[in-house]
């Protein structure tokens, strides 16, 4: 494994085996179990670990492109099991800016355990910065989480589980993170992922059943509202870029495959589709769009790594970048299943698949009407209260 060369993480068979399975995931609304495996043996689940750990010693940027090239095969085994690379990737900037709460997730990932997030909730746009699950203290620096978590992608196979909630015993309400294991129990996953796409995440609602977190477990308290600590910017670092790079790993595929359709075909008076100049343009842009949101990530996951000092421009420039991905991404895949005609309509067609997938995107954290709110802020100020 290097740090150049996504290839060497991800091998060509190994990805056609993953590809292939993909559409069955999809129709079957089934969990990606093989790929997890297979993805496992391969050190999928160490690559950001320390060489010296056992691991690839992958940053953020080298980790973006892993998972664009896993996308290209299958972008929800590449969406749900990002989730353990956000939490890897996570760590490793909190390490890089001296910190050391997070040195479980290390530890936890060196061992081939899959780490998932139990963050989302129903009703709470705050994401982060809030929430609506209860955590009550246990007296000895641990709590017990009771609440509705939406979204938790790998649900059926997680070994290690992130939860926060809000603690309200004090004058100041808190909110509060810590990890669960899968031994713990008092925590249902309900049978209720039925999507239009990104099916392989098995991404179920989560009910958190008074859970018990010791104190050890416990790794970050927190005052509520937005604020920039080391673990809410590893964690909005690590899960906007990643998620970004699997939806230019998508307009990357749908790029490569309305290629191909086009220079397959012919009209009828024998004129290669591929001269064809509107079908040249649409190509091209398709291709630049790609080049430039792939650059986007590149560029500000290198940032992540390097330490660069962003200051406050950090969040806008995360939360545009992901938003501007999947839009392109959207556009891209549109443009594919036009440029390919009506054969792109069949629903067992791959595109069709990517037409679905790439739909996800809007509904992932950062929305683009609140990545909006952040620029605007971030130019003209905060609106008064």
């Amino acid at each position: 494994m290097t740090k150049a060369n996504p290839a060497a993480v991800l091998g060509d068979e190994l990805l056609e085996r993953i590809a292939a399975r993909a559409p069955g995931y999809d129709a079957a609304n089934a969990f990606c179990t093989e790929d997890l495996d297979e993805l496992r043996t391969a050190g999928y689940l160490r690559l950001g670990v320390p060489v010296e750990r056992g691991g690839a010693g992958l940053g953020l940027a080298a980790t973006t492109a892993v998972q664009r090239r896993l996308a290209e095969a299958a972008p929800a085994t590449a969406l749900g099991l990002g989730m353990h690379q956000v939490w890897v990737q996570a760590a490793r900037a909190v390490t890089a800016r001296g910190g050391s709460f997070l040195q479980a997730v290390t530890d936890h990932a060196a061992d081939d355990h899959l780490l998932a997030f139990g963050v989302s909730e129903p009703g709470n746009d705050a994401v982060l910065f809030d929430s609506l699950t209860t955590a009550e203290p246990d007296g000895d620096g641990g709590y017990r989480f009771t609440g509705t978590k939406v979204f938790t992608s790998l649900a059926p196979a997680w070994d290690v589980l992130s939860v926060f909630g809000k603690d309200r015993s004090g004058p100041e309400p808190r909110l509060v993170h810590g990890f669960v294991l899968r031994s713990d129990g008092d925590v249902e996953h309900l049978d209720d992922w039925d999507t239009l796409g990104m099916r392989a995440t098995q991404s179920r609602t989560t009910k958190l059943h008074g859970v018990h977190v010791p104190a050890d477990r416990i790794v970050r308290t927190l005052p509520v509202g937005p604020n920039q600590d080391p673990l809410v910017f590893g964690v909005f670092a690590a899960f906007e870029l990643l998620v970004a790079s699997v939806y230019v790993g998508i307009a990357a595929r749908a790029t490569a495959l309305a290629v191909s359709a086009v220079r397959s075909r012919t009209a009828p008076d024998g004129t290669p589709r591929s001269a064809d100049p509107d079908v040249r343009r649409a190509i091209a842009d398709m291709r630049g769009t790609v080049d430039a949101i792939e650059l986007q990530v590149t560029s500000l996951a290198r940032s992540v790594d390097e330490l660069d000092d962003l200051g406050p421009r950090w969040f806008p420039l995360l939360v545009g970048t992901k938003a501007r991905a999947v839009d392109a991404a959207q556009h891209v895949v549109d443009e594919a299943m036009r440029v390919v005609g009506g054969g792109a309509y069949r629903a067992g067609g791959e595109l069709a698949r990517l037409a679905r997938d790439v739909r996800a995107g809007q509904y992932h954290p950062s929305s683009r009407d609140s990545a909006a709110r952040t620029i605007a802020a971030s130019v003209l100020g905060p609106l008064a209260p």
